[in-house]
Formats: C-alpha cells, sequence, structure tokens
C-alpha cells in the first residue's frame, strides 16, 4: 500500500476544496492524457533534491527507499508530479516532500485527505 502526493507549479489554491479541483485538471491532462509531457524544470529540481535525500527504489540496494515506484521522474509530467512512497514510511517522507515542495515555491496537494500541505 502506499501513500500519494501530487506537487505542482502554480499558486496556491485558497483551500483544500479548489486545490483538489486543481489537482484533478492537472491530473487529467498531464498524467491521462494521450501524451506525456517531460518534466518541467521546477518539478526536475525537485524530484532531484528529493533522491539527494533518499535514493531512487530502481538503484536501492540496501532497501532504504521509501518511494513505491521507479524511476522517480518518470512520476512527473509538466508541471505536475505524482507520486507514492511507502505507507509504513509515509509520516518522515511525506513530511519531508512537503516541506521541500513549499520551499521551492510549489504546491503539495495531499491526495489521500484531499488536502494541502504541509
Amino acid at each position: 500500500m502506499s501513500y500519494d502526493l501530487a506537487v505542482w507549479e502554480g499558486r496556491r489554491p485558497a483551500d483544500d476544496r479548489t486545490a483538489g479541483r486543481v489537482f484533478n485538471t492537472l491530473h487529467d491532462r498531464y498524467l491521462d492524457g494521450e501524451t506525456a509531457e517531460p518534466p518541467s524544470e521546477r518539478i526536475t529540481a525537485y524530484v532531484a533534491a528529493l533522491l539527494e535525500r533518499w535514493c531512487d527504489i530502481t538503484r536501492d540496494e540496501e532497501e532504504t527507499s521509501p518511494w513505491s515506484v521507479g524511476p522517480l521522474i518518470d512520476s512527473a509530467s509538466g508541471p505536475l508530479m505524482y507520486f507514492g512512497m511507502d505507507w509504513s514510511r509515509a509520516g518522515e517522507t511525506s513530511a519531508y516532500a512537503a516541506e521541500l515542495a513549499d520551499s521551492m515555491g510549489l504546491v503539495c496537494f495531499d491526495v489521500q485527505e484531499n488536502r494541502l500541505r504541509p
């Protein structure tokens, strides 16, 4: 079981309900569309920063990676990243991912709770 977050470029929505609508629109366009786009520069930088903290699951020889899929960059398209982490490590990992997104001027959305983070 995984715990999922979405991170995207743009203005922080005013509330959780609006954030849910923005996420659905971005997901439909960038992840459910027929053609995936390369991740934007800011999303690519975000992924690189995550991978500085924890290795990609595809390179995890010591089984320390919290990511549920890999390569992690494949979870991104255009200005959106939608990625999962191991449920048992979600507390620490999602807190770091949300703080990192905020520090980089990105929006972080908890898909399970339908709420903005942090």
